[in-house]
């Protein structure tokens, strides 16, 4: 990645080459200072079709064994370590993210290219019975898993890195060759990424890295029949779009969600309202599994209420480059007023502000509400920011159908010591992943990572990424 009068400039990589763009390019601001960090090269449709023939001729001509895989992958790994705080330093400038966070999500893309390696060399079938069909008995069978081909990944602003990781390790990992498409908004730390992987020793062909705003790329992309698969975060929109339009092929959504948290009358209040007010508030609310709703027993909620709002006051508002700070800037002011506009309509339809609802630039203060009706937007559709509606319930049935209501089901947390009622909650509610004891907001990179309903389709996490991004191919010998 180029440096011009200290302006980074993110070029495309096609078949091992950096090239401009031939569409007009954008401009990349410090999301708390608003300054210009970085010049973005837009590629055409010509590019897009040269980028998606380069993966294409790739994967025909440098196929690699696991082994190597795994190697490169490490060796990567190894890189984004020794660059650590270059790679925090772009997440903050370019996300907006604290710089602890920043660190963080650096820490979590190493684990992610090393584990993803490591699942390089453990990739395989299984053996199927069929000697146990009738008149079968000669017979043995098992399945192999192959690579897709070209996997297409876009990725959303939120988690500039560590989300183009979670394309890009399982993909190569797998034996795939890879097309991203990063946010526009925040492309740096992946043009970096890609920097390094050829640095690596990754086929130049294997690595394509392509910009643009969404609107455009995104209409090429999935139009280009040389891509054998789509891996996609971002809204339920365009999700619903791209899955529409791709056909037969494959496609992985991780998509939007309102998520619940649901606070029992036995759960341990200090421990909950801390977690609570992290899953709300941490990335200034923009996480697809940040606590929108907190749905609260009647007989807790005061109390909880008091611990929620200390909590939450404790939170450093601020520049996203001091250590100190808990909650930086949106990724832009006009997301900010946004917010703020829902924020005022909740208001102005009853709803009670219990803390914050103050907005300076993009930075928009940790806010809870009260007294929020379902039908207001607050409470039925994704806020993306640092938002969060208590909710109280009477009987944890009320609050499951609460949690259950809508269109989203990605992730939900529940705080109970009491194990019959969490078990009984995690066969009832409709999401991808419910944590125990926990808010709504917590991954493990390793882990299966997906949602249900509008909250999309697949799963991410190497592993699952992996199988997702293969083929089952069944083989039978006659041993007659």
């Amino acid at each position: 990645m180029e440096a011009v009068t200290g302006v980074a400039r993110a070029r495309l990589l096609i078949g091992g080459e950096w090239q401009d763009g031939h569409g007009d390019a954008l401009t990349v601001a410090d999301k708390f200072t608003g300054e210009a960090i970085g010049t973005v090269a837009c590629a055409d449709r010509a590019q897009i079709d040269e980028a998606v023939a380069a993966a294409r001729s790739s994967f025909d001509r440098n196929t690699l064994d696991p082994q190597t895989r795994y190697a490169l992958l490490q060796k990567t790994a190894v890189l984004v370590e020794r660059h650590r705080e270059e790679f925090a330093g772009l997440i903050t400038a370019e996300g907006g993210l604290p710089i602890t966070d920043a660190r963080a999500e650096v820490d979590r893309a190493i684990q992610t290219l090393v584990v993803a390696g490591e699942e390089a060399k453990r990739l395989v079938g299984e053996m199927v019975p069929i000697e146990g069909a009738p008149a079968q008995a000669h017979r043995m069978a098992f399945t192999i898993r192959v690579p897709r081909g070209v996997v297409c990944g876009i990725t959303a602003f939120n988690s500039p890195f560590n989300m183009v990781c979670h394309k890009v390790a399982p993909a190569l990992a797998s034996g795939n060759v890879v097309v991203i498409k990063p946010s526009e908004l925040a492309p740096l730390s992946a043009t970096r990424l890609f920097e390094l992987l050829l640095e690596a020793g990754f086929p130049p062909g294997h690595l394509n890295l392509v910009h643009g705003r969404g609107g455009d790329l995104g209409p090429w992309l999935v139009e280009n029949a040389g891509i054998d698969f789509y891996t996609f975060t971002g809204s339920s929109r365009v999700g619903m779009w791209l899955r529409e339009r791709a056909g037969l092929r494959p496609v992985v959504l991780e998509l939007g969600s309102i998520s619940p948290t649901i606070v029992c009358p036995d759960a341990d209040l200090d421990r909950a309202a801390g977690r609570c007010a992290a899953s709300a508030f941490r990335r200034a609310g923009q996480v697809c599994t940040s606590t929108q709703r907190l749905l609260v027993d009647r007989a807790i909620e005061p109390a909880f209420t008091d611990r929620l709002v200390r909590a939450t006051a404790a939170l450093r508002v601020g520049d996203p480059r001091d250590p100190q700070t808990d909650v930086g800037p949106m990724i832009s002011e006009q997301e900010a007023r946004r917010a703020e506009t829902w924020i005022q309509e909740a208001l102005d339809g009853g709803a009670t502000l219990v803390h914050g609802g103050r907005r300076d630039g993009a930075l928009l203060q940790p806010t809870i509400l009260a007294n929020v009706a379902p039908h207001q937007r607050i409470a039925c559709e994704e806020a993306f920011a640092p938002v969060v509606a208590i909710i109280p319930f009477a009987t944890l049935d009320e609050a499951i159908e609460q949690a259950n209501a809508g269109p989203f089901g990605l992730a939900a947390g529940i705080f109970s010591r009491d194990i019959v009622r969490v078990m009984g909650a995690a066969r009832r509610l409709h999401v991808g992943l419910l944590h125990v004891n926990d808010a709504s907001s917590s991954r493990v990179d390793m882990m299966p990572f997906g949602g249900v309903k509008q909250s999309g389709s697949g799963r991410e996490g190497p592993r699952y990424a992996m199988q997702e991004m293969t083929e089952e191919r069944l083989i039978t010998f006659n041993l007659a």
